[in-house]
């Protein structure tokens, strides 16, 4: 595009704001900011006017396949799940985009070693798992890991330094999660460097549309793969394309899966999945009302089921979730961004990100079973270098469910 024809467009938007330091730019730096400029989604913007004010419906709690009746089917579960793995019907979805910046570390948090007496990092332990189920269905399902645009090279060498951890290299696909646009309070999106428009990653929701935007949708086609398993890096003790899991799903007919565990307390900091409305959806633990947060039953939570990131989607519903059907959530960040031609570093909230949620995919499914996993055995996440959810409680976690660390 010429300049007339990007001015005019930013125009239309009200954003020519992004061409401020225009006149000081080489050739080359021009080249960069018209190629952001006409890549960026300008609408995007638009859910601005709402604040992302989350206005909550009717809820009720729902129902589980509790522990016990998990112990009591799991044979029957285990088998149809495996007859699912056999048929080539099920892939699994790495989200990975993150730094470990909160653990101290400067690397890919999956980067991150585990280890206190060998070498183990946490995409290493993941990996070790994913090759405990595919050596029980006797296949290599397909393994999408999904990076940024900060970590995504460092990530793919570090998987081909060890040898993808000793899975097929040619079952293991990276792509690099979409962007959005980051704006002040007043809709004008900020400029990272003078020749380039702030972008930040567009949520974990995002994670269907931008694999299929990577062009890897193709491989979902050609092997009639009809679910997805997606889980986070953050959880060590994850377990990936669980056959038992798998069959629960299936034979309770559901088209999505969620994997929870029972709340310790009230003010645990995780989404709970219930029902808005009469429709399968999370509720997030700083939206969820204070009476139903600490509303009680019997002596336990009657909004009980946490969520850990680890869910089964069918792939028909997913692509129901596609062509902006996924609201956008305001998170008011400190943006780095040129300000008076200077880079400021901002200490305090000044502006918005927009992001998708994966829990706002889970209303478009239907119908999501509630699956109960022992905590002790299946939720272990690293998020800070002390304290809860700490590197250290991992590493306990680990070490009781037989992990040489």
């Amino acid at each position: 595009m010429t300049y007339e024809e990007i001015y005019k467009l930013l125009e239309k938007h009200g954003q020519t704001q992004l061409l401020k330091y225009y006149g000081e730019l080489t050739e080359e730096e021009k080249r960069v900011l018209f190629s952001d400029i006409e890549k960026t989604d300008f609408s995007i913007v638009g859910n601005i006017k709402n604040k992302g004010v989350k206005k909550l419906g009717r809820l009720a709690p729902v129902g589980a396949v509790t522990k016990e009746e998990i112990k009591r089917r799991k044979r029957l579960f285990e088998e149809v799940g495996l007859g699912v793995l056999r048929e080539g019907k099920v892939g699994a979805v790495l989200l990975a985009g993150g730094q470990g910046t909160r653990l101290g570390y400067s690397g890919p948090k999956g980067t991150f070693d585990m280890g206190l007496t060998r070498s183990l990092s946490i995409f290493g332990l993941q990996f070790e798992n994913i090759k405990s189920v595919a050596a029980k269905a006797g296949r290599h399902f397909p393994i999408f890991v999904m990076t940024s645009t900060v970590n995504n090279d460092e990530t793919v060498k570090f998987f081909e330094e060890n040898n993808f951890f000793g899975y097929p290299d040619d079952r293991v696909f990276f792509y690099i999660q979409d962007l959005s646009p980051v704006c002040g309070y007043d809709g004008k999106i900020f400029l990272s460097e003078k020749n380039r428009v702030a972008l930040a990653p567009n949520g974990n929701g995002g994670w269907y549309s931008s694999l299929i935007g990577s062009g890897l949708g193709k491989v979902i086609d050609e092997e009639n793969i009809e679910w997805l398993n997606i889980y986070s890096v953050d959880n060590v003790l994850q377990k990936i394309c669980d056959p038992v899991f798998i069959g629960a799903t299936v034979m309770k007919n559901c088209r999505c899966g969620a994997k929870v565990v029972k709340k310790v307390s009230a003010e645990e900091k995780v989404g709970v999945l219930c029902t808005e409305d009469g429709k399968p959806t999370v509720v997030e633990y700083y939206e969820m009302p204070d009476e139903f947060k600490s509303m009680e039953k019997d002596g336990e939570l009657v909004f009980g089921y946490g969520v850990i990131l680890n869910y089964l989607f069918g792939v028909r519903e997913l692509n129901n979730t596609l062509g902006g059907k996924l609201p956008y959530h305001l998170a008011e960040k400190a943006v780095p961004h040129i300000e008076n031609g200077v880079k400021v570093a901002a200490k305090e909230p000044c502006g918005y990100k927009f992001e998708t949620l994966v829990v706002d995919m889970i209303k478009l499914t239907g119908s999501c079973l509630a699956y109960e996993v022992e905590r002790e055995k299946e939720f272990a996440p690293v998020k800070n270098a002390t304290g809860a959810d700490s590197v250290d409680t991992a590493r306990e976690l680990l070490i009781k469910n037989g992990v040489t660390l």
